[in-house]
């Protein structure tokens, strides 16, 4: 039977977890009986969530990361050893996407989409198989893909984030054939949700030093969307699933989307 009971007490780390689909995950899981350290930027954000969560039956814990610079991860995960446990869950959520083209694009906006949601998550990855494998820990990482993994949604400006998350895809086979070769128990699941109602976009669009883009705007608005909460709904499936029980890759899309 699917069940989150064997993780109650268990340490999970989320990154990305100042807002959306992060904060979401982290909200479940402390709900959940899980200690769960939020690693983003906006460490105040993950303070406030925690205040939020006072008398849940788990506990979150802000640390401020910019999964962008190795030496950030790597302070916070020996935080982590040292003030909460072994790591039996990573969830790879950070993610940014820049308003920019291929064929007149910005070099700059390309490598902080490919530093976060590439590089940033093969660090965090690493450290977290480290740990799990130093402590003995069955353990679980879940990347938090996208429909854009698979396909390449017809909206402007998106540029490299597709591709970003098509590495994403290939990241997960390749982390499981790995993790095989070496017959580890550690699970790995990639989910990929179609369009997210979050802050993302508004963070895309401030992230490419604009104020506004009306024809990026313009077409979201026409496209049905998914709420945080759907997506860490489907995070603690694929956690639930027993031991035997790997979800590969999970795909959720509102209902009408048209890609």
């Amino acid at each position: 039977m699917n069940s989150m009971g064997k993780w109650i007490g268990k340490t999970a780390v989320v990154t990305g977890a100042s807002s959306g689909i992060g904060a979401a995950v982290a909200e479940k899981l402390v709900e959940n009986g899980l200690t769960v350290v939020g690693l983003a930027r906006r460490k105040e954000r993950i303070e406030e969530l925690s205040k939020q969560l006072e008398g849940k039956r788990g506990k979150l814990y802000a640390y401020r990361t910019d999964v962008t610079k190795e030496e950030d991860i790597l302070k916070a995960f020996r935080w982590t050893k040292d003030n909460v446990g072994p790591i039996n869950i990573l969830v790879n959520n950070a993610g940014i996407a820049r308003v920019t083209s291929l064929i007149d694009g910005n070099y700059k906006l390309w490598k902080e989409v490919f530093d976060t949601n590439v590089l940033g998550l093969c660090t965090t990855t690493r450290e977290a198989v480290r740990d799990m494998r130093a402590n003995n820990v069955d353990g679980h990482i879940i990347h938090i893909n996208s429909i854009g993994g698979y396909s390449i949604p017809h909206i402007p400006y998106l540029s490299v984030y597709p591709p970003s998350k098509h590495a994403l895809t290939a990241l997960t086979e390749t982390l499981r054939r790995e993790l095989n070769s070496i017959g580890s128990k550690i699970k790995i699941s990639s989910i990929s949700p179609g369009y997210t109602a979050t802050e993302m976009l508004e963070a895309a669009i401030k992230g490419s030093g604009l104020s506004r883009c009306p024809e990026l705007e313009e077409a979201l608005k026409k496209l049905p969307s998914l709420q945080a909460k759907d997506v860490a709904d489907s995070v603690l499936y694929a956690l639930a699933t027993p031991p035997h029980v790997q979800v590969h890759n999970l795909i959720i899309k509102p209902i009408g989307e048209p890609f």
